[in-house]
């Protein structure tokens, strides 16, 4: 797997600066902010719309409750109990629109973010003839448009000539320039980027209006979000509790009117409201919303509320070892010389022999030779008249010729060749030192030299790619949350064996080709497990399809990004850790607020049920355990506390339930005990402070 590569040799990814326009379309005020409050009002409103109502049976019994409430009142204007309990129902679905409202708010501020890197530009489109120039709306799929150093990117493509930086920080906020280039896992380029340098030449692949920072801004503003089937499930609950509190709500009043002690539709509206679930049925949409929010907060855009659900349900996590587990490029650590051959002059052959290699590891055999053995720095130009062997992918080897000496520097078998050919054998010592450093899970490298016709191995170089700091104990913390970590490499066995050891992965596929990556997951999944990904290749496509959460990074293919589910802009693969702790924290948050607004009917049923008919009754003033003023106040004050507790629980519902690694039957008992217990606690004391409040009221205690 291939990453995005900063200009800056091994820098490494960075969080958005708070002045990038992906900082800026995060909202950084807090819930109760009255800018935001007050954007989010009209929206709120809007929402009253019964045809938006019905999609949350519950609120929309509320606010049918509201109707019912508001023409009695109507119809009996000097009733002040009747205006008073119609006022806060309808304050009752304003609270539960606006906690939704907010919640979608906070994503269209990430969105005109995002709509702001949206330009007009003019495309440079080649045809038989040359270029013609045309407007970027009218690029059509399969064209070719040229970009050079200034131009704007007009649309979503692939690199297929020339290689390019490019800066994207409009889409990730990164300002760091990224490489594109024709071929590989890194010619993906996004419309609405700017060419820093070189010429590149771009195929389109999407049409106008269906590019990618289109289909981001939709997703943001939720217009392509649908229910998921956990939430839908839970709407199913819901509804069908509505139903049979709607029912006994019914029921009740043949049996109030044969007791003597019949009771209005005010009164039986605010007992529908209040024992229906109206808690988690007002917060539900704003969770499910916030969920996606956190991802957008962390750059990564999910296509539906259905990925983020399933990342909380992951059980097995695929990770290319390359980039996510290491930091990706090998670093030379040791020298190694042969029997006769000093540490010194190993160096300064190695050093020499690198000094025509550009890839990232022959650069760290010049820093390791110059900083820890002490050789002077050196430059091409400093060795006159010497010609430079540079390293290709073809001969494998790097090196230098230089009057009668001739050195060469690179892979075991291409090394141990170009010796045999001069006639040269390779030591058995330094065929076992190959052996250890490859069963150690480095990379080993040898330095030859011909000089005056007699051809030797001065030594062994060991690379290794470095565990990122810190990734065992993440992989720990993932096997306390039960899921088991697989590290995907192209690598042998042996080094795949060692790297798994020091990451601390539970388990390792070496050798790995598309086809055994979709095998172990199709594996994984028949065995009843969710599986998530990452990837950014072509070939990496079919498994992220096939994956339940695939995530594609921002700077792979147009096939990977297809494929996934989830765009990381950020191309940071160690994010999918943070990815499954976000789905987990949104069904922990949905599962806690539904255990706390079921507690909660329970306890106010003790406050309406004993008010309703203690007259007729009186023994059920026994059940009047909060010692409630009046009937009246006892109804009242539930409405209020109805209302007002779902105003307390946005914050928590947009935030989410704090996520900790424990086990499913500590984390029932933490839920059941925090907002069970709390769900039943909180009534007794809100009624009862509200209550208070109301019986300093004249005509109403």
């Amino acid at each position: 797997m291939t990453t995005s590569t900063p200009l800056r040799p091994g820098a490494e990814p960075r969080a958005p600066r708070p002045h990038s326009p992906a900082a800026r379309g995060r909202v950084a005020h807090g819930v109760f902010d009255p800018r935001l409050m007050w954007a989010s009002m009209p929206q709120a409103l809007r929402k009253f719309d019964p045809r938006l109502m019905v999609k949350s049976p519950v609120m929309f019994v509320v606010e049918i409750g509201s109707v019912v409430t508001t023409v009695l009142a109507v119809t009996d204007p000097g009733d002040w109990f009747g205006w008073t309990i119609a006022a806060w129902l309808w304050l009752t679905v304003l609270f539960a629109n606006l906690a939704e409202a907010v919640a979608e708010g906070r994503g269209r501020a990430q969105a005109d973010s995002l709509r702001k890197a949206r330009t007009d530009t003019v495309a440079r489109r080649l045809t038989g003839a040359g270029e013609e120039r045309v407007p970027g709306t009218a690029l059509r799929v399969g064209d070719r448009v040229v970009c050079e150093a200034g131009d704007v990117i007009p649309g979503d493509g692939d690199v297929v000539e020339g290689v390019a930086s490019v800066d994207e920080s409009a889409i990730t906020g990164e300002s760091a320039p990224v490489i594109r280039e024709s071929g590989g896992d890194r010619s993906a380029v996004t419309g609405g980027t700017r060419v820093l340098s070189d010429r590149i030449v771009v195929r389109i692949t999407t049409a106008p209006g269906e590019t990618f920072l289109d289909r981001m801004i939709s997703l943001v503003e939720g217009a392509a979000r649908q229910k998921t089937p956990n939430e839908i499930a839970l709407n199913i609950l819901l509804a069908s509790l509505t139903i049979v509190f709607l029912l006994a709500v019914v029921t009740v009043q043949p049996f109030a009117a044969h007791a003597g002690a019949e009771q209005s539709l005010v009164v039986l509206s605010a007992l529908l409201v209040c024992l229906i679930p109206t808690t988690i049925g007002a917060l539900l949409s704003a969770i499910g919303i916030a969920g996606m929010d956190r991802l957008v907060q962390r750059n990564v855009l999910a296509t539906s509320g259905r990925a983020v659900e399933a990342a909380g349900d992951v059980s097995t996590l695929l990770l290319d070892k390359t980039g996510t587990i290491t930091h990706g490029n090998r670093q030379a650590a040791e020298f190694l010389p042969a029997a006769g051959v000093s540490e010194a002059s190993l160096a300064e052959a190695a050093q020499l022999s690198s000094l025509a290699d550009e890839t990232p590891e022959g650069r760290s055999i010049v820093a390791l030779a110059t900083g820890r053995h002490g050789r002077p720095a050196r430059d091409r130009d400093e060795v006159p008249g010497a010609t430079w062997v540079p390293f290709t992918a073809q001969t494998r080897m790097s090196g230098v010729d230089s009057g009668g000496l001739r050195v060469r520097k690179g892979a075991v078998g291409a090394v141990t060749g170009w010796v045999a050919e001069l006639g040269g054998t390779v030591p058995t010592a330094i065929l076992g030192t190959v052996e250890a450093i490859s069963g150690g899970g480095g990379t080993p490298l040898l330095v030859a030299e011909e000089r005056d016709g007699t051809a030797r191995v001065l030594g062994a170089i060991h690379l290794k790619d470095v565990v990122k700091d810190g990734i065992r104990e993440r992989f720990a913390e993932l096997r306390r949350m039960g899921i088991k970590t697989i590290m995907i490499t192209g690598d042998n066995a042996l080094t795949a064996k060692a790297i798994a050891e020091e990451a601390g992965v539970d388990d390792y596929l070496a050798e790995a080709t598309p086809e055994d990556k979709m095998a172990l997951i199709k594996r994984e999944q028949a065995g009843g497990r969710l599986v998530a990904m990452t990837g950014d290749g072509t070939n990496d496509a079919p498994a992220l399809a096939q994956a339940d959460v695939g995530v594609a990074m921002n700077t792979g293919t147009s096939a990977a990004k297809e494929a996934g589910n989830m765009v990381d802009l950020d191309s940071d693969p160690t994010k999918l850790i943070d990815i499954v702790r976000i789905g987990k924290q949104l069904l922990i948050t949905r599962g806690a607020l539904t255990t706390f607004s079921i507690a909660n009917d329970i306890a106010k049923y003790f406050a309406i049920i004993p008010a309703m008919f203690a007259v007729a009754y009186p023994s059920l003033d026994d059940l009047n355990i909060m010692r409630l003023s009046s009937p009246e106040s006892a109804i009242l004050s539930a409405v209020i506390f109805n209302a007002l507790i779902i105003v307390a629980l946005v914050p928590l519902a947009l935030r989410g339930v704090a996520y900790r690694p424990l086990g499913a039957d500590r984390m029932l008992r933490r839920n059941l005990g925090l907002f069970g217990v709390g769900g039943l606690i909180a009534p007794f004391i809100g009624i009862k402070a509200i209550d208070l409040i109301l019986s300093l009221i004249p005509g109403i205690g």
